[in-house]
């Protein structure tokens, strides 16, 4: 393995799993107030469009590291839509 690919592969661990303690923090305690859903849908996008990127271009760290991260901030955009579509609905 090339040493730039570790280096990818590292950083892709690093930034994707600082995802995880946001969406553990929403299903143990399913606050939801500080969450912007305008920043989660743009962000969700353009790791989606990063993920295709990656692709295209059959770059494994980019793929796994967009691959992972694309689910766990479209946990955190779902979890907040359905906490706050319930909110609405008992108010």
């Amino acid at each position: 393995m090339e040493n730039f690919t570790l280096i990818g592969l590292m950083a892709a661990t690093c930034t994707t799993l600082s995802f995880v303690p946001q969406v553990v923090h929403i299903l143990r305690t399913g606050n939801v107030d500080g969450i912007s859903l305008a920043m989660y849908s743009v962000f969700t996008l353009g790791v989606a469009l990063w993920l295709v990127y990656g692709l295209i271009l059959g770059d494994i760290p980019v793929i796994l590291a967009n691959l992972v991260t694309f689910i766990l901030a479209a946990m955190v955009l779902i979890l907040t839509l359905n906490k706050r579509r319930r909110l609405k609905q008992h108010s």
